[in-house]
């Protein structure tokens, strides 16, 4: 297994009626020329934890950190208008939490964070994840 010292929370950056599923994103990637989804775990608006690359593989969604961390992406992170926005739901929330504390278990040492932490010129996840998940 990997080294893990960070678990980085991310969202879709889609609309409200817009799809992001694993599936999806395994397409959006593709399209970018990399190796499928980027992401370990995608949280559907309905709160479904959706498995994304196996945690033995290195991740595809953060620069320069991927070797070491997980990457969790949320259905979401736009509003109605298009504008940057924390739009989990209560699903959403209680599904994070969940996955977030089952992934402390295995990974005690790993710091939660958002994507945001490391590019700066990004909201996401849109909300501070740093902060709301100090606790875990």
């Amino acid at each position: 297994m990997r080294v893990i010292t960070l678990i980085i929370i991310h969202c879709s950056a889609v609309r409200p009626w817009q799809r992001s599923s694993v599936a999806d994103i395994d397409n959006w990637h593709r399209d970018r020329g990399w190796n499928g989804c980027g992401y370990h775990f995608v949280v559907r608006r309905d709160g479904t934890v959706e498995t994304g690359r196996p945690l033995e593989v290195v991740g595809s969604h953060c620069v320069n950190h991927n070797r070491h961390s997980i990457g969790i992406c949320y259905e979401g992170g736009l509003d109605a208008n298009g504008e940057e926005a924390d739009t989990r739901t209560e699903a959403q929330k209680v599904a994070l939490l969940k996955l977030l504390k089952q992934l402390r278990e295995r990974f005690p040492r790993a710091l939660i964070t958002g994507h945001n932490v490391f590019n700066p010129m990004k909201k996401c996840p849109c909300f501070d994840a740093v902060k709301e998940y100090e606790g875990i």
